[in-house]
């Protein structure tokens, strides 16, 4: 999702979800999901942050009478939801990430479900659950291998997923955390090896010069 509503230097504006919920409002949506991308690599674990309606504008230009607009509208179709925290109290803001792949893709999902000969459970838009975690999944901008390595951990089972089994699972926390823990595992292994090759080097060396003496 983010390297499709991403918003740093410049915004990028997804026409299909343009053509369903408005353009100010996706310019909106574009500008709170950067900041959102902000706070979670700062470490934010419950899903809320702040903005305001001044860094609001100068990021979008969007007047806070154009804002207040098109929060409405994002809220009314359950893609964020708003409320004030902290002291002094600030607007915050908690994106509905199921919600903004389903106008992404415009397909409407429910909650009746079919299952098929596999005994895989549909949904009524003819999307498993596996292949909807598994598109969730790469929306987002990490390396291609680590992200299908975090898909087949998390859809290991026969009548339940491991991922299903969680109390809660939101895909883009854990995909941040497994991120960063991917980046701690391999480096001890990099340096090992980087070591490991130093001394082998080293070694042969020392070999190389008894022989000649």
């Amino acid at each position: 999702m983010k390297e499709l509503l991403s918003s740093t230097a410049f915004i990028v504006v997804n026409k299909e979800l343009a053509k369903n919920i408005g353009l100010k409002e996706t310019v909106l949506l574009a500008d709170l999901i950067s900041k959102e991308e902000y706070f979670i690599n700062n470490g934010m674990t419950n899903g809320w942050f702040f903005n305001t309606e001044a860094n609001i504008h100068k990021d979008t230009t969007l007047t806070p009478y154009q804002q207040r607009k098109a929060i409405k509208t994002l809220k009314e179709h359950n893609i964020i939801e708003t409320k004030r925290m902290g002291v002094p109290a600030k607007q915050h803001f908690k994106i509905n990430e199921e919600q903004v792949v389903k106008f992404l893709n415009n397909k409407s999902l429910s909650n009746s479900t079919t299952i098929n000969n596999n005994k895989e459970i549909i949904l009524n838009n003819n999307i498993s659950i596996k292949e909807k975690f598994i598109n969730q999944v790469m929306y987002f901008d990490y390396p291609k291998e680590m992200k299908q390595d975090f898909i087949d951990y998390w859809t290991e089972g026969v009548k339940k997923m491991r991922f299903q089994k969680q109390a809660t699972f939101e895909i883009k926390l854990r995909l941040s955390r497994w991120s960063k823990n991917s980046a701690k595992w391999d480096k001890p292994k990099n340096i090992g090896t980087s070591k490991l090759d130093k001394q082998i080097d080293e070694w042969q060396k020392a070999k190389e010069l008894l022989e000649k003496t």
